[in-house]
């Protein structure tokens, strides 16, 4: 029987073109969603903001289990012949060859077949398994990419690149805006010497934006290398201003980063984008160029594939990643790949209190939730398939005792039914061990900014030890343990109970009473485990952190309403020198 009553079920060139369809709806919608950025930042809409980076993420996941009930219904018994979806990929190949993005067309349809067919590893026959080839530099003819030339004078080849974007709004003292490029140009310029000469600049032409800013994102061209140049635009009093200017490669890895929300700009096609911005962050792996644009399954998807290319051309193995163990997670990773993989334990530390579920309903928080810098960017995969031999015998071991709910071993096969895939970094305790004094001075005065960044984005990381935070390859700080994660609107900042009695005084600890969600934040510098110099600069620095009244005080203006600032990038001091009108 089929679920179409007397009609027969599609073949696969119908198949393939209902894929093709779903697809184009929901890119449709992908771009339409994106395409509101510009009016929100326009009418300073942030609660918009929000609500579109929320709706945008479910989007994809919705349009799959869609379109896959719907072949189901129609397909009926012959939904899983295989013979059917192998001349499917047949057809759907012919049919995107010469998209440009053709990548998010073949993960779409990998998504689809995964869904039917329950797959575990990879399935060749029906999933597209080739990574799509990208040119080695950017492209220089592209029409995303706006080029301007210099001829001799910097603050006309700015003044030409602001006016270039059709902003909705009006500029708060335009020539002050464009004193504050052309000093960051400059300052750039001075940098390189005298082998660098400035040629021109090249802008994307579409408008990225995020939180409260927009983003004109270019490059500075020159003989020998191109400079990043990155244009940060807010509101000011009467209007729009300049507000900051990123020509360093490590300001702008940040900006487009693991650790932050996903931006909105409106790109057709995407790869063009992708290539301008892998030529000015060479280092950066592709799936995270990919996420950082809003393309987060195709992230996934390169990511994946980086992961499995490297095992196939080496002999590296998983081994133990945790430097602490975890009391919730199996943690190990690749020997040579900047990654760590992250499996539920079966059963909890008995001083953990939460179950599975709610472990993964703080995982799926952290990926909807504006992450501010200070998050990383968890991503889930279930039904991985790898090789026995690719694993340490101690991870093995881990596994078979630790996480059966969700390892399997298959022949010569471990099978991971689920499990999160982060950017590996180094625990802060580890950190403060190896590092310089300066650098330990500095990690921890971000450790204390790491905090009240995702206190001002609504999250309290529940547990603060040291071992829970990681230093980036940028010696920044992220937050990365999310078992007992919630939001700052959610707890009960407490100031200690002094005893009122004798008895009180004399008597247990626990006196008193201590409900599920209260949080005593004087007691937080107790348990951090630093050593007293940094103890002391941290409250120096950071004391407020260890008052019930600082945490109040920002769940009170979360719940009415407040959306805080959280810069991507650091702002020069000399720009603030004085343009009358200007804020900064």
């Amino acid at each position: 029987m089929t679920g179409a009553g007397q009609n027969a079920p599609p073949g696969p060139a119908a198949c393939a073109r209902l894929i093709d369809e779903a697809f184009a709806t929901y890119n449709y919608h992908f771009r339409t969603v994106t395409q509101r950025a510009a009016g929100r930042f326009a009418s300073c809409d942030w609660h918009g903001s929000q609500r579109d980076a929320v709706q945008r993420i479910e989007l994809y996941d919705r349009a799959v289990n869609r379109l896959v009930r719907r072949l189901r219904s129609l397909l009926g018994d012959a939904a899983t012949e295989r013979e059917r979806w192998v001349a499917a990929k047949a057809s759907y190949r012919q049919r995107t060859r010469n998209y440009l993005d053709r990548a998010f067309h073949e993960t779409f349809f990998n998504s689809v077949t995964r869904r039917i067919f329950g797959t575990v590893g990879v399935d060749p026959e029906v999933e597209f398994t080739e990574a799509q080839e990208l040119a080695d530099e950017a492209p220089k003819h592209s029409a995303i990419i706006r080029s301007h030339r210099y001829r001799g004078s910097v603050w006309s080849l700015m003044e030409e690149c602001l006016r270039a974007f059709p902003f909705q709004l009006e500029w708060d003292n335009f020539s002050g805006s464009v004193d504050r490029t052309v000093a960051a140009i400059e300052a750039a310029m001075a940098q390189q010497g005298e082998r660098y000469a400035l040629q021109g600049v090249e802008f994307l032409r579409p408008v990225f934006y995020r939180d409260y800013r927009a983003y004109l994102i270019g490059r500075m061209v020159g003989p020998r290398a191109d400079t990043p140049l990155v244009i940060a635009i807010k509101h000011g009093d009467r209007g729009l201003l300049v507000d900051g200017i990123i020509s360093d490669r490590k300001e702008l890895s940040i900006l487009i980063g693991f650790a932050r929300s996903y931006l909105h700009v409106d790109l057709d096609p995407v790869r063009d984008a992708v290539l301008f911005l892998k030529s000015l962050l060479p280092a950066k792996p592709i799936g995270e160029v990919f996420t950082a644009l809003g393309r987060a399954k195709q992230g996934k998807t390169e990511r994946f594939r980086t992961l499995i290319s490297h095992l196939k051309n080496t002999g590296d193995r998983f081994v133990d990643a945790a430097y602490d163990k975890g009391m919730v997670m199996i943690v190990f990773t690749p020997t040579d790949q900047p990654v760590i993989l992250k499996v539920i334990r079966d059963r909890f530390s008995s001083s953990k209190t939460v179950a599975r579920r709610e472990v993964e309903e703080r995982y799926r928080l952290v990926f909807k939730h504006d992450r501010a810098g200070r998050l990383v960017d968890a991503q889930e995969f279930r039904g991985l398939k790898f090789k026995r031999l690719r694993f340490s015998d101690d991870v093995l071991d881990e596994l078979a005792r630790e996480a059966k709910k969700t390892v399997r071993f298959e022949d010569d096969y471990v099978i991971l039914d689920h499990v999160y895939v982060e950017r590996q970094l180094t625990p802060l305790n580890v950190f403060l061990q190896q590092a310089s004094e300066s650098e330990q001075r500095r990690a921890v005065l971000d450790y204390g900014q790491a905090i009240r960044d995702l206190a001002t984005s609504n999250i309290f990381p529940g547990d603060l030890l040291l071992k829970n935070f990681g230093v980036t390859r940028h010696c920044r700080v992220i937050f990365y343990d999310y078992d007992e994660l919630c939001r700052v609107t959610d707890c009960n900042f407490r100031e200690m109970p002094q005893a009122q009695t004798m008895e009180e005084e004399m008597g247990s600890p626990d006196w008193y009473y201590v409900a599920e969600n209260d949080v005593f934040p004087e007691q937080f510098l107790n348990f951090l485990g630093l050593k007293d110099e940094l103890a002391t600069l941290f409250r120096d620095a950071h004391g407020e952190l260890l008052t019930a009244g600082y945490w109040r005080d920002i769940k009170e203006r979360i719940l009415a309403g407040e959306v805080f600032e959280i810069l991507p990038y650091r702002r020069p001091a000399y720009q603030y020198a004085t343009q009358p009108g200007d804020t900064p």
